[in-house]
């Protein structure tokens, strides 16, 4: 009878253990890592019985979004800004009439190719050859696409202003500017604005009365327009020299139209101050060049007209 009963407890304890292993298992199971259905596949929130936790991923810090730069506003000038030294100027190239061979004379800039040629028009920019290099006649535009640079500055102006002929003035500009983006895609072209001239001091020195700062005036209002339409960066040098009147001082020219040393020097000093970067005006890159329509042609280029004046 004793022998039964302790082998009726050995049962109950036996049964009491696997009892006790059974719920440890679905404790570990079910309610510590929770059950794992089909919808729910592991390393969905819920872990297979026996394997680690899944890190959570480490939370990324709120990172304020950096105001957007406005895109560079063509309709207007070249800000000021800090100067820079002359070595900006070391890959660039001046295009222009006599007042721009002056400037590379007597500026002091020391640097870029001197593309200007005395009396030379816009309307005469692509067919005249004006310029020897190496023993060959080039137009200031075939001498352009003969090395890379990364600027080029244009001013030509003076001697259309006894053309009575602006729309055709514009459209030269146009296509001018169209072929200069073409030979020279990745430089920065910069429109010079017109310096006023002397309208009696001129007189004086020449008989002649068609230079005059009004009409003057209106081609820079049309560079500004070039400028604007084809995204190139002006500069408005005018405001540099322009006294109270419009006119150009008398202490800066001898005839009214040619700077002195000194005036150069103050036209460098101007362009050392209004700079701008070529990612600054494009940063998507610049915009594709145009096929210029049929512009009409410019009047012929002589003494006569005013043609030799600049």
């Amino acid at each position: 009878m004793a022998r039964t009963r302790r082998t009726l407890l050995l049962f109950v304890v036996v049964a009491a253990v696997l009892a006790l292993t059974a719920a440890f298992l679905v404790y570990q199971k079910f309610w510590r890592h929770g059950p794992v259905t089909s919808d729910q596949p592991p390393g969905s929130g819920a872990v297979q019985s026996g394997s680690a936790s899944a890190p959570l991923p480490p939370q990324q810090p709120d990172v304020p979004k950096l105001p957007e730069t406005p895109p560079y506003d063509f309709s207007q000038p070249v800000p000021e800004g800090e100067p820079v030294d002359n070595s900006y100027f070391d890959d660039a190239a001046f295009v222009g009439d006599s007042r721009t061979d002056g400037f590379m004379l007597y500026s002091g800039i020391g640097t870029g190719d001197n593309l200007s040629a005395n009396g030379v028009s816009i309307f005469k920019l692509a067919d005249r050859k004006s310029l020897v290099i190496d023993g060959e006649k080039y137009t200031a535009l075939e001498a352009l696409s003969l090395k890379e640079y990364g600027k080029v500055y244009i001013a030509l102006g003076v001697n259309e202003l006894g053309y009575n002929n602006d729309k055709g003035y514009y459209n030269k500009f146009c296509a001018a500017i169209d072929e200069i983006r073409r030979v020279q895609p990745n430089a920065v072209i910069y429109i010079q604005g017109l310096i006023p001239v002397n309208e009696e001091q001129y007189l004086a020195s020449t008989g002649h009365d068609y230079l005059t700062n009004d009409h003057l005036r209106v081609y820079n209002q049309l560079m500004q327009q070039v400028a604007e339409e084809k995204q190139v960066a002006y500069v408005n040098v005018y405001e540099a020299f322009a006294d109270e009147t419009g006119s150009l001082p008398e202490e800066d020219s001898r005839d009214g139209v040619h700077l002195h040393k000194e005036s150069c020097q103050r036209w460098l000093e101007y362009l050392k101050t209004h700079t701008v970067e070529f990612d600054t005006l494009y940063p998507d890159g610049p915009p594709a060049v145009e096929t210029p329509d049929a512009a009409p042609a410019g009047p012929d280029t002589s003494i006569a007209d005013g043609s030799g004046q600049g």
